[in-house]
């Protein structure tokens, strides 16, 4: 069975793969300082909960936004599952066409899942990703990586908001039944759905025309399915894309584990 990782600043998607059927997947908190083995206790337990243990592993690959944490995770895998994990970065094959810049400046993550939505549709499109930053990702019509945008996640425009407004306080992340808000609370929701909403509604339509033709939108991340409720223009949303893009750069690596 294949292990993929997906370590991001605010949370880690962890998947097991039995060749194309992903088996279980959680989403666990990324923490700078735990060690290796106190996150070995940690996956033990959720394997343990689907009748499975580090034996079943047989490989792994991870990506990582979170330098310091990747060595734990490799450390942690290494010596409970016995593999070398294949890491998503500069020399791996994505199968992926790069016309950035700099294509080492590309996140992992956003190659990752340039890859899987590929798998699914051929461009033009855009792939959103809603992390602790919010991504816009193009691809063109013939399967090339060209850029995108990156914005501030939603997570972190509510804490700029709470920390710097004392007497504002803490509100979920909801959609209200109104634009106009009645309370406190009611006011700040809407500002901050509805004003998010905006901000990706605008980019994917500036970004489109720069893409030309029929460009398809998709959307992944987890609120993903909350914003496409109000987008004008996302329809589609995969949650497991990123970890579908992990098994795929896996195979095109390491066909034969």
């Amino acid at each position: 069975m294949l292990l993929a990782l997906d370590i991001g600043n605010t949370n880690t998607v962890m998947g097991v793969w039995d060749s194309d059927k992903l088996v279980k997947h959680w989403r666990i908190g990324t923490v700078k300082q735990r060690s290796a083995d106190e996150l070995a206790m940690l996956v033990q337990q959720l394997l343990a909960n689907v009748d499975l243990g580090f034996d079943h592993i047989k490989s792994a690959v991870l990506s990582c936004v979170v330098p310091p944490v990747e060595w734990i995770f490799v450390h942690m895998i290494k010596d409970y599952c016995g593999v070398d994990p294949l890491i998503v970065g500069p020399g791996i094959k994505t199968g992926l066409k790069i016309r950035y810049d700099n294509p080492k400046e590309v996140g992992a993550d956003r190659i990752v899942n340039a890859v899987a939505a590929l798998d699914i549709q051929k461009g033009p499109m855009i792939v959103v990703d809603f992390g602790t930053a919010t991504t816009f990702d193009a691809i063109d019509s013939a399967g090339a990586y060209l850029g995108g945008a990156i914005a501030p996640g939603i997570n972190i425009s509510m804490e700029a908001l709470f920390r710097q407004a004392s007497k504002l306080p803490r509100v979920p992340f909801a959609r209200p039944d109104s634009i106009i808000g009645r309370s406190t609370t009611g006011a700040m929701q809407s500002g901050l759905f509805f004003g998010y909403v905006g901000m990706v509604d605008e980019i994917i339509r500036r970004m489109s025309p720069e893409l030309g033709g029929d460009v398809k939108i998709l959307a992944t991340g987890g609120l993903g399915k909350l914003i496409s409720s109000a987008s004008r223009y996302i329809k589609d949303v995969d949650t497991l894309l990123t970890l579908k893009g992990l098994r795929l750069i896996h195979e095109r690596n390491c066909p034969r584990d």
